[in-house]
C-alpha cells in the first residue's frame, strides 16, 4: 500500500479527490494510504440529523456520503483515509472496521494507552479517570449510559463503493477540542471527545501520524 503524507488540506478538495480516485481506479490499481490534518470543519454523514449541530459558528459544516453523523476535524489531528480494493484484499466491510479500529487500539498501546470498543458506536474510547488502565471494561456498559467514563478519541466513517473504500478515521493528537462542544458527537448528545495531550500524552502529529500508519498498513494487508 502506498503512504501518502498530504500535510494539512482543506477538507472538500480531499474528499472529491478521494472520490476521483475510487472512480477511477481499475484493478491493477494499487490501494493508498492518505494521512493529513484539516483546517476546522463539521463534516456531516449520511445518517446525519440537523439538529446534531448545535451551533457551528464560524466553522463551515460539509455533507459526506460517508457513513455516520457528525463530527469535526481540525489540526492535530491524524486524518487516515485509506483507499483499498477490500475484493482483492479478501475481507468483508466488518472485518474492515475491526481493522480500522484495532490499528487505533494497537497506536494507542504504543504510548501506554488502552483503547476500548463500544458496541454500536464505531470509533474507539478511552477511560477518562484512568486511560492508562489496561483492565478490560465491564460488559455490557449501562444500557443508559453506554459511554459513562470514556471520551472518545477516535472517530470512524467510510464509504464502501462496488468494493473500493474510502473516507476513513480521525485520531485526536492535539488539537482545540472546543468545537466538539458545538455538536452532539457522532449524534450522541454529551458524548465526551478527548485527544492524546488531555490524557497525559505528549508527542506530535508527525509521530502518531507514523504510527498509525504502520499499523494500518499492516492490518489491512491480504
Amino acid at each position: 500500500m502506498l503512504i501518502r503524507q498530504l500535510g494539512r488540506v482543506d477538507y472538500l478538495p480531499t474528499y472529491e479527490a478521494m472520490q476521483a480516485f475510487t472512480a477511477g481506479r481499475d484493478p491493477a490499481t494499487p490501494d493508498e494510504l492518505w494521512l493529513c490534518e484539516h483546517p476546522p470543519v463539521f463534516t456531516q454523514g449520511l445518517a446525519g440529523k440537523a439538529d446534531h449541530v448545535l451551533h457551528p459558528g464560524d466553522i463551515p459544516v460539509v455533507a459526506t456520503n460517508r457513513g455516520g453523523q457528525v463530527t469535526h476535524h481540525g489540526p492535530g489531528q491524524v486524518m487516515a483515509y485509506p483507499l483499498i480494493d477490500l475484493q482483492r484484499a479478501g475481507y468483508f466491510v466488518k472485518e474492515y472496521v475491526y481493522r480500522l479500529e484495532e490499528a487505533v487500539i494497537r497506536t494507542l498501546a504504543h504510548f501506554g494507552v488502552t483503547g476500548h470498543r463500544v458496541a454500536g458506536a464505531p470509533g474507539i474510547y478511552v477511560r477518562l479517570a484512568n486511560p492508562f488502565d489496561h483492565s478490560a471494561l465491564r460488559d455490557p456498559q449501562p444500557a443508559h449510559d453506554p459511554f459513562r467514563g470514556l471520551g472518545k478519541i477516535s472517530a470512524l466513517g467510510i464509504k464502501v463503493s462496488r468494493h473500493k473504500t474510502y473516507h476513513g478515521l480521525a485520531l485526536n493528537v492535539a488539537m482545540d477540542l472546543e468545537p466538539f462542544a458545538r455538536i452532539n458527537p457522532c449524534g450522541y448528545a454529551g458524548l465526551q471527545t478527548v485527544d492524546l495531550s488531555t490524557i497525559g500524552v505528549s508527542t506530535d502529529w508527525q509521530t502518531a501520524a507514523g504510527v498509525l500508519g504502520e499499523h494500518l498498513d499492516r492490518l489491512l494487508s491480504p
